[in-house]
């Protein structure tokens, strides 16, 4: 009987020193403090995504803790204007080589409508310009990471990024897009990005992750000159619960203009102007020489730009509602100049759409800001900050 007890004990013994080295195994990593100073790109992504990772810890139960967990990406978007940029894509990349790297126990699956269902959390991020002053531009990288199950998220973190040799050309279908693709969508996801942990997702954005799968497939084939795939997944986004947004109908103007099919692409950028004319808003991408009021020399370019004023000029007409232009420059040469540069291709655009309907004369106003209201800032005169050269069309009641 003595043995069999002592056997016994020692076994309960062994038991208790496996469990708690498996406790201590399972310790939740310190959390990281924001740092007070910016840090480069990649000491930056290794902050963020360790201390993501150490919140989800810290949240989650023992068990949960044993299992492997996985999550989708789904891509990151410049805060301000709802752009992808080159950067970003490295910086996804290099999350997903620091997860396999240091956090084994998480799986990252391809964003995709069917990886969506599988998954159990969501990532989302921003990067946002923050500062622009004698100490240097530096950016937010703000992360968040959402249980798919809960809608709730349980880990967010933000660092401040020097913005020294970043990549900031934006992808082909941001280079090539119309338009400005910011609306309430693109907003959601910002703000989910950047919810402290503990509160439900943005229940616009979250409501609709499948859609924005489908839609970053779609994104990605039309980055890689499949435009038949693209203009297919396009289709099947605006179809979709959440489809009525600027990226879709943005994709399907781009498509259909590749593929030669300009009727088709002249009805979808309609679909753009009457989002526009319902929001109140709707920033063209005219872009125009730096420093001057012509028209970008590429007709690649600026070939479409007849198609794009004709339709405004018809919804806005049709509409009985006035119309306020809004002038914007890049952040190159003296603020007077800007201020004047930006009035005047206001003006030019007022012209240009009196001349497709005569009865938006006398509901017409322009205005320049000069470069006051920069979403991009670098002053780069190239196609990085197109979007600060840009013409917004404000639609108001005439009242």
């Amino acid at each position: 009987m003595k043995n069999i007890l002592k056997s016994i004990s020692k076994s309960f013994a062994v038991e208790v020193f496996l469990l708690t080295t498996l406790l201590a195994g399972c310790a939740a990593p310190k959390t990281n403090a924001p740092p007070a100073e910016a840090l480069p790109l990649d000491r930056a992504v290794v902050h963020v995504t360790d201390d993501m990772f150490a919140q989800a810890h810290e949240r989650s139960g023992f068990f949960e803790r044993m299992n492997k967990r996985s999550l989708v990406i789904d891509p990151l978007l410049d805060g301000a204007s709802g752009q992808q940029t080159v950067v970003m894509q490295a910086i996804e990349q290099k999350i997903g080589e620091r997860v396999h790297s240091n956090h084994a126990q998480w799986e990252i699956l391809p964003f995709r409508p069917s990886n969506v269902s599988q998954a159990q959390y969501l990532m989302a991020g921003t990067l946002t310009p923050s500062q622009q002053n004698g100490a240097g531009r530096t950016l937010n990288l703000s992360l968040s990471l959402t249980e798919l199950k809960t809608g709730l998220i349980v880990a967010q973190s933000t660092v401040r990024v020097i913005d020294e040799g970043l990549d900031a050309n934006p992808t082909r279908y941001h280079r090539d897009s119309p338009v400005v693709i910011r609306d309430a969508s693109t907003d959601a996801y910002a703000r989910t990005a950047e919810m402290s942990p503990g509160h439900k997702a943005d229940a616009g954005y979250l409501g609709h992750v499948v859609t924005s799968a489908l839609i970053s497939s779609a994104t990605t084939a039309y980055n890689e000159e499949r435009y038949e795939e693209a203009l297919d997944l396009y289709t099947r986004a605006s179809a979709s619960p959440g489809g009525d947004q600027l990226r879709v109908f943005s994709g399907l103007y781009l498509t259909n203009w590749q593929l030669g099919r300009t009727d088709e692409a002249e009805k979808a950028f309609g679909r753009i102007v009457a989002s526009g004319v319902a929001n109140s808003n709707l920033g063209v991408k005219i872009l125009f020489r730096p420093g001057t009021t012509d028209f970008w020399p590429d007709p690649k370019v600026s070939g479409p730009y007849a198609v794009w004023l004709r339709q405004i000029a018809r919804q806005v007409s049709a509409s009985k509602l006035c119309l306020h232009l809004v002038g914007h420059a890049s952040r190159t040469g003296a603020e007077g100049f800007n201020d004047r540069l930006s009035l005047q291709r206001a003006a030019l655009i007022k012209q240009r759409l009196e001349a497709e309907s005569p009865a938006l004369a006398a509901r017409t106003r322009f205005m320049g800001v000069g470069w006051r209201e920069n979403l991009v800032g670098t002053g780069t005169d190239d196609v990085r900050d197109a979007l600060d050269r840009r013409v917004e069309f404000k639609v108001m009641s005439c009242e």
